[in-house]
């Protein structure tokens, strides 16, 4: 196990501490047991070859095409009795990381929901700090702020933890309005940056953020439907048809290209058969 990257040997811990048998990620060397399926079959079938790892990803990880309900049983295959978890959801913007995430949350609900736009810096300190016309850069977020709260999620010691919203009508982010019960077992998580690295961005320590966080998935969905979806989403509130086409391809493609390049990072590369709206 020691020769396993740190992320993949956590994975791997989960998998064989929480018995979920052929809920495997892994190789079948790896998980110690027969077969590479990520779920189990329904009652009378075998297991479907879609969930098998695709012959085109790199040995290090897999990419799988799943459900939403098959998603929602391997998140909750995270979970261990007596223990926190926390799951990192990431993707290109407009992928569907939030409808993801919401969705989980909604069909586990002993889990809490923790996004990372909560960080975003207040717009008065963009505008200070010449960064207003590119906010949802990697350097227009508290990544160490970010870091921080997680870091306490893991220990909660019995206490209601609070975290930052952030709110899409104000384009700002509201301080404690997320609180996490003590007794959540499984923290969610989503954002673009949750795989950045050391030198990856030109500010703030993103490498603590994906050190503080168990395992992460990586949202992938076509070009074709994300660039549209996320030109809906700017002129949803507020931008012009015109104005969120320019916003897209002068910031959210630059970033997008930034978060795509930590793909290999992931521990899976989720691509979702049901379509993901958001």
């Amino acid at each position: 196990l020691e020769s396993v990257p740190y992320r993949r040997r956590t994975l791997i811990k989960f998998v064989r501490r929480s018995a979920v048998g052929p809920h495997c990620l892994l190789s079948e060397q790896d998980c110690g047991g027969p077969g590479t399926s990520l779920l189990p079959p329904a009652p009378g079938e075998g297991y479907s070859q879609r969930m098998e790892p695709s012959s085109a990803a790199p040995s290090d990880f897999k990419v799988v095409q799943a459900t939403i309900p098959e998603l929602v049983t391997l998140a909750r295959s995270l979970m261990v009795p007596g223990e926190r978890r926390i799951l990192g959801i990431t993707g290109a913007p407009g992928a569907g990381k939030s409808t993801l995430t919401a969705a989980l949350t909604a069909a586990i609900p002993e889990a809490a929901l923790v996004p990372m736009d909560g960080f975003h810096l207040a717009n008065a300190e963009l505008v200070r700090l010449g960064r207003r016309e590119r906010k949802g850069a990697p350097d227009t977020f508290d990544a160490d702020g970010y870091a921080a709260l997680l870091g306490r999620l893991r220990q909660p010691e019995g206490q209601t933890i609070y975290a930052p919203l952030f709110d899409r009508q104000l384009e700002e982010s509201i301080g404690s309005a997320l609180p996490v019960s003590p007794d959540a077992p499984l923290i969610i998580t989503e954002g673009n940056y949750l795989l950045l690295g050391a030198g990856d961005a030109r500010q703030g320590h993103w490498e603590r953020v994906g050190a503080a966080i168990d395992v992460v998935w990586f949202l992938e969905v076509p070009e074709a439907l994300r660039v549209p979806r996320l030109i809906r989403r700017h002129q949803q509130f507020g931008k012009s048809a015109e104005g969120a086409a320019q916003w897209v391809q002068q910031v959210d493609e630059g970033n997008a290209r930034l978060v795509q390049a930590t793909r290999s990072r992931a521990d899976l590369v989720v691509q979702i058969v049901d379509a993901v709206a958001g």
